[in-house]
Formats: structure tokens, sequence, C-alpha cells
């Protein structure tokens, strides 16, 4: 085959490829992954700062939110940095985001794997399990990224640095990648659900006993309990638009949806944003945060602050890193 001829073809597998998409709808979805990419990037890293900054925050639960907000930072940057590559490193970027964002909704489920055990089944146990959580995310993280590359046919068309050309290769991907994204939603999902239902239980039982200082107890745990059922929709919400552009480039591979493409590569890109907040910004790192003010700031700027720190204080929500049973040896 002449160079010629191999331009020709390269050419025909990038319109191909393109085929539904304009090239200033192509520049739009490059700056939104970017833009977004962006916004997870400052969001997980201001995570992973304060637990190397905080010692009070090192903990055996925070150390998972910790691994998770590494994994959205890395991921959020090497979706930036494939954005912005070209050609051969393209590669190296590609294989990186898969992995890293594959380890991220991993370590969501060792979460709720660490609330179950320890509030449904009154286990205390889980800081053994470490090693087990980092042998099962990382490990399960590389053999899908190493399987990804069965099939595929990797380059830079237009905004997508990686991009399978390939029927099988879009298989793969979706084995490799939305299965077991959907198994850990759906994981995360009955975990939630059973650790709630267990509480209310409880605190019904607390009722009819009437055990006043159990009861408030249950009811703290409920507050947040309550906001962590709905931690599961933070995945769905992210990924619930590229699955259905999965399905429908594998059905209608030369029609592309400009609509559904900006929905998928948006809120795919606020993954890492997301976690950071509904994670990351719990009562412990907002407390943690309100007392270096406290010591930080002047006298005259303190009553400015939208909550002060002693009034956080003598909030006794109980959260992830505030589970007694988890930090027992």
């Amino acid at each position: 085959m002449t160079s010629a001829t191999a331009a020709a073809a390269a050419e025909a597998v990038v319109r191909t490829a393109a085929a539904g998409l304009t090239g200033s709808e192509r520049r739009i979805l490059r700056g939104v992954n970017v833009g977004a990419s962006t916004l997870s990037l400052a969001g997980s890293a201001f995570i992973v700062l304060c637990y190397i900054l905080f010692k009070e925050l090192r903990k055996f639960s925070f150390k998972l939110i910790f691994f998770l907000a590494l994994s959205d930072m890395f991921c959020s940057f090497f979706s930036i940095v494939g954005d912005l590559s070209s050609g051969v490193f393209c590669y190296a970027p590609g294989y990186s985001a898969h992995f890293f964002c594959v380890a991220s909704f991993l370590w969501t489920t060792t979460i709720a794997f660490t609330l179950h055990r320890t509030v449904v089944k009154h286990k205390t146990d889980v800081e053994d399990l470490g090693s087990m959580f980092h042998l099962y995310v990382w490990g399960t993280s590389l053999a899908v990224t190493v399987m990804r590359s069965i099939g595929n046919d990797f380059g830079h068309f237009g905004s997508w640095c990686w991009t399978e050309t390939a029927r099988t290769g879009k298989v793969v991907h979706f084995i490799t990648f939305y299965a077991p994204l959907w198994g850990a939603i759906l994981y995360n999902g009955v975990t939630y659900f059973q650790v709630i239902r267990m509480l209310n239980n409880a605190a019904r039982m607390a009722v009819g006993m009437s055990d006043r200082s159990f009861h408030i107890d249950s009811r703290t745990d409920m507050k947040a309990l309550n906001r962590w059922g709905y931690y599961p929709l933070i995945l769905i919400g992210s990924w619930a638009f590229g699955t259905i552009n999965r399905i429908h480039d594998f059905i209608q591979p030369a029609h592309k949806l400009f609509w559904l493409t900006f929905l998928d590569v948006l809120f795919a890109a606020l993954m890492g944003l997301f976690n950071s907040v509904a994670y990351g910004l719990n009562s412990s790192v907002r407390r943690a945060i309100s007392e270096r003010l406290d010591l930080w700031w002047p006298e005259r700027l303190r009553r400015w602050l939208p909550v002060h720190a002693n009034q956080r204080r003598q909030q006794e929500e109980s959260e992830l890193v505030s589970l007694k049973a988890q930090d027992q040896q």
C-alpha cells in the first residue's frame, strides 16, 4: 500500500468516525470536556489536599475517600491531556483515563462495602481488608484496561482521543467499562438500601422500647445515611447518557446525535466534581477547615463566616468518617 493510499484510508476512517458531527460541534465537545474535567480535577485535588494537610482525617474510612478522589483526579487529568494530544500521544492518556475512571467507581463499592459490613454485619475488621481493597480496585482496573486493547483501532479523530472504529472494539469497550460500571451501581444501590432499612428498623424498635438515647443516635445516623442513599445516583447521573450514547453508536454508527454526545461528555467529565462534593465535603472536612479558619482568620472576619466553627462542633451528625465502629482496632 502506497503512502497516498494509506492517507486516503486514514481520511476515510476519520470521516466515518466523525459522521454526523461538524467541525464546530467537535470543538464544542472538546471545550466542554476540558472545562468540566478541569472542575473535577480541582474538586478532587482539594479533597486529596485536605487528607494530606489535616491529620485528623487520616482514618481508614476517609482513606477510602482519599483514594476515590485520587482516582478521580488522575481520570480528569488524563482526560484533559488526551483531549489536547494528537496521534501517538493519545495512547498513554487513553489507557490511563480508562484505568483511573474504572478505579474511581470501584472505590465507591469499597465504601459501600465498608458501611454494610460495619452497620449491618456489625464487623470491626474493615481495616484489615485494606490490602484486599487495593488488590481488588487496582487489579480489576488493570485487567479491564488491558482487555480493552482487544479489537481497538486507536486514533485522534477531531476531539476524540480514544475511538474504537471497529465493531469489536465497541463491544469490548462496553464489556470492560460499562458492564462493571453498572455492576457497581447495582451493588451500591442494594447495599445502601440494606443499611438504611436496618437503621430504620432499629429506630422503630428504639421508639417501641422508649430508648431515647438510641433513638437519637439512630436519627442522626439516618440523616446521614438517607443522604448516602443518593450516592448511587452520582454514577447513574454521570454515565447514563454515556451508556445510551454507546448503545446508539453501536446500532447506528454513522449517525451521531450531537445533543446526546454533548450530555455524555459533560456529565462523564463532571463525575470527579460530584464525588468530591458528595463523599469528600462531609462534616469532618468542613469542621477541620473551620478550625483552621478560626486560627488563621482575623477576629473581625470570623463573624462573617456562614457558620462559625463552634456551631459546627455542636453538630453530631454521623457521617462516614465518624462511624465509631470503623475506628475500633
